[in-house]
């Protein structure tokens, strides 16, 4: 019997985030969830009056194609992928996690696939050029990352996705954007932080459900070459199968110089994938009042209250710094009492202290719970 919360998350996927209008085609990625909840996606859709395509998959058959993957079969792989996604008007990507260390044998081949097949299907086609949501799905492998019971991880779970005033976020950061688009220099220090760099003329760009379920951020992108100094940050997070922590980044003029974690071998791999792995694509700012501890998945991670993340690789069309690579790595630094206590200067004025906007045009974005 399905759970009626997936037919209202199912809902608020259709009608609020992508915004199906009828007559319009929507790619439906469904991998290992369950079929009433892709069931509930389909019924939504029609429901839209639009189409439904949907796509069946799963980490055990994405491990079996990225262990024999050459060149030449990701080009076979991608080029129907990419005609398909071309074709679509919005996508909605829902994953459930079945073993998050499925990939952690096969760092280079996981590489290869985000290079030649995730880059030209997902970041030049289905970012730039759909409407689109992704999101995970409560399995028990994803309450045990989150040492949470199963029964309580699902409550969380819809919770902090459904049970958030998405229009009342937008509004407020609508109102947050004018006062953002005006910042040039922004200054970060905190334990293990002394962080500096510029987003003069980049855009911000406020997320309120439209493209992450849940969501709870407005982020920028620093200019390419201006980023100096170091970061330091708090969060665990699984990247191609491996959980690293205790990330730490130096930067110089842009450009990731020293890097290191848990395994400072595997973590600048990572940063090696291509030249535009050690520059910045994102700088966002987390508020979601219902996220407010890290559980190891970047979805959940990166919308808490009080938390920033600083991401090397690809920048978004949308706020394009002029960074392309097959990364784009969200790593996060909660910045509030009990985790890192830090500053956050736009031109030299104090805008968040300790995770809380302190600046009156910025004071709309601490949400209430």
């Amino acid at each position: 019997m399905s759970d009626q919360r997936e037919k209202k998350l199912a809902e608020l996927l259709v009608r609020y985030s992508v915004a199906l209008k009828k007559g319009e085609k929507c790619l439906i990625n469904a991998v290992d969830v369950p079929v009433s909840m892709t069931e509930a996606l389909i019924d939504a859709v029609y429901q839209a009056g639009a189409y439904p395509l949907v796509n069946l998959w799963s980490e055990r058959i994405e491990r079996a194609m990225t262990k024999g993957a050459s060149v030449e079969s990701l080009h076979a792989w991608a080029e129907p992928d990419v005609y398909r996604m071309k074709e679509m008007d919005a996508f909605i990507g829902i994953r459930g996690i079945a073993n998050v260390r499925e990939l952690a044998s096969l760092p280079e081949q996981a590489a290869l696939v985000s290079s030649l097949y995730n880059k030209p299907v997902h970041m030049e086609v289905r970012v730039p050029h759909t409407r689109w949501v992704v999101l995970r799905y409560p399995t028990e492998c994803f309450a045990l990352q989150a040492g949470m019971a199963t029964v309580d991880f699902e409550d969380y779970f819809y919770d902090v996705c459904i049970n958030v005033d998405y229009p009342a976020m937008r509004r407020a950061m609508e109102e947050a954007k004018q006062y953002l688009d005006t910042v040039d220099k922004v200054h970060i220090i905190g334990k293990g932080t002394d962080l500096s760099f510029s987003v003069k003329g980049m855009p911000w760009i406020p997320c309120a459900g439209e493209a992450n379920i849940p969501d709870g951020e407005i982020y920028s992108c620093p200019v390419k070459n201006s980023v100096n100094g170091k970061i330091t940050y708090n969060c665990r997070s699984t990247y191609q199968g491996h959980c690293f922590s205790d990330v730490s980044l130096t930067f110089k003029d842009g450009k990731i110089v020293e890097a290191h974690a848990d395994d400072d071998v595997l973590v600048n791999k990572v940063f090696d994938t291509d030249a535009g792995a050690r520059y910045v694509g994102e700088f966002s700012l987390g508020c979601n009042p219902r996220v407010t501890v890290p559980i190891d998945n970047i979805l959940f991670d990166e919308k808490i209250k009080s938390s920033i993340h600083f991401t090397p690789g690809q920048s978004y069309r949308d706020c394009y710094n002029g960074n392309d690579s097959a990364v784009h790595w969200d790593l996060v630094q909660i910045q509030r009492k009990g985790y890192a206590e830090a500053r956050i200067y736009f031109d030299d004025v104090l805008v968040r202290e300790n995770g809380v906007f302190v600046h009156p045009a910025l004071k709309g974005l601490n949400f209430n719970a």
